[in-house]
């Protein structure tokens, strides 16, 4: 099998790139969280009710998704893997999405790095979820 030195090189920049914007962009989404961001059972979504929210939904979804996916990428690449999917996840929309975060959020290795990254923005912490196996999906 024979490894083309291209496709290193667009994955070597690729992650590169992903490592740097991550640094950068992730704590500042993180930092405007509003404290008591995932204490509510259920979130409000959003209405398709004309073309231009449902253009800015189809192009947040779209945004979300790679940010999923980098964030995948970024598991076994450098990177903040874990909180790069929860920003994908938080600026997608689908359903269960608000369940899937506050059970992701719940995890205590994860809820304390997203509080030392508020920490260091000088911002106050998150309120930890409560009742996040509760089975109610939004």
């Amino acid at each position: 099998m024979t490894i083309n030195p291209e496709i290193l090189t667009a994955l070597a920049i690729f992650s590169v790139v992903t490592f740097i914007g991550s640094l950068i962009v992730i704590p500042m989404i993180i930092a405007r969280l509003p404290e008591d961001y995932f204490l509510a059972e259920k979130h409000q979504v959003f209405s398709t009710e004309n073309r231009n929210t449902l253009l800015i939904q189809i192009a947040k979804n779209i945004l979300g998704l790679l940010f999923i996916l980098a964030g995948i990428a970024m598991l076994v690449l450098p990177g903040q893997g874990i909180l790069t999917i929860l920003i994908g996840l938080g600026v997608s929309n689908f359903p269960g999405k608000y369940w899937l975060e506050r059970k992701l959020v719940s995890h205590p290795k994860v809820f304390k790095s997203l509080n030392w990254i508020r920490k260091k923005a000088g911002v106050k912490p998150l309120l930890y979820p409560l009742d996040v196996d509760s089975g109610k999906k939004d």
